[in-house]
């Protein structure tokens, strides 16, 4: 997913240029999406990162209580 964005950022200024914008104009455009894929790609790893410690919690608190339990039959 990120290198199509990555893709995007290229090809956008280059779109740009080729239809009559200044190399200068197209730049804007290029930092906007840069920043913009950096902050998505910050997101998704964070949530990754979430999604990945909760079922690690998850794992050992089932694990605890089935150790409670065995331990009390």
């Amino acid at each position: 997913m990120v290198r199509w964005a990555a893709f995007s950022c290229l090809l956008v200024p280059v779109v740009l240029v080729v239809f009559g914008t200044s190399v200068g104009g197209a730049a804007v455009p290029a930092l906007g999406l840069a920043a913009v894929t950096a902050v998505c790609r910050l997101l998704l790893r964070r949530s990754e990162r979430s999604v990945r410690g909760r079922r690690t919690a998850g794992n050992a608190k089932s694990q605890g209580a089935r150790r409670g339990a065995r331990a009390h039959d």
